[in-house]
C-alpha cells in the first residue's frame, strides 16, 4: 500500500485551489444560470453581436464575429473559466435538445444597461451582470472589439 506524504498533498496548491474555483464556478453556472426562469431586459438592444467560439488545438478558444468571420479575440490555453463555464452550460443545453452548432451566440446589451449572451436555438440566456462587473467587463469587450470605430 503506498502512502501519500503531506509533501505530495501540498505539492501543487495553486492546481488544487485552481480546480475548485473552476469546478464551483461551473457547478454555479448549471444549477442556477440555466434551469431557472430569468426576466428578459427591459428595453431594446443598444448593441448586438453574433458570436462562435471555436476550440484551438493548443487549447485556446478563438472568438469569431458570426456575421463578418473575423477573429475578434482568444482565449488563451488555461484561462477565461468564466467564458468557458458559460459557453459549457449553453453547449450542453443545444446537446441536451440535439441541436447542433450552426447557429451563433448571440451577445446583447439592453437599454436597462444589462448585458445578456443568448443562443437563439434554444432560446436560453445568461444574464451576465448575475455573476458581477468583472465578467460584464470580459464581454462587454467582445461587443465592439475588433471593429472600426471612428
Amino acid at each position: 500500500m503506498t502512502s501519500l506524504s503531506p509533501r505530495r498533498l501540498i505539492a501543487n496548491p495553486l492546481v488544487v485551489g485552481g480546480t475548485m474555483i473552476a469546478v464551483t464556478l461551473v457547478g454555479v453556472l448549471a444549477a442556477g444560470g440555466f434551469d431557472q426562469p430569468q426576466d428578459r431586459p427591459a428595453g431594446g438592444p443598444v448593441a448586438v453581436r453574433d458570436l462562435r467560439f471555436e476550440d484551438r488545438a493548443d487549447g485556446g478558444v478563438a472568438i469569431l464575429d458570426a456575421r463578418a468571420g473575423t477573429t475578434v479575440s482568444e482565449i488563451a490555453p488555461g484561462e477565461g473559466g468564466f467564458v468557458r463555464a458559460t459557453l459549457r452550460g449553453l453547449a450542453r443545453e443545444r446537446k441536451r435538445e440535439e441541436l447542433g452548432r450552426e447557429t451563433p451566440f448571440r451577445l446583447t446589451v439592453w437599454g436597462d444597461g444589462r448585458l445578456t449572451l443568448e443562443d437563439p436555438a434554444t432560446g436560453r440566456f445568461v444574464d451576465i451582470g448575475a455573476f458581477g462587473q468583472t465578467q460584464v467587463a470580459t464581454f462587454a469587450r467582445l461587443v465592439t472589439a475588433g471593429r472600426n470605430t471612428p
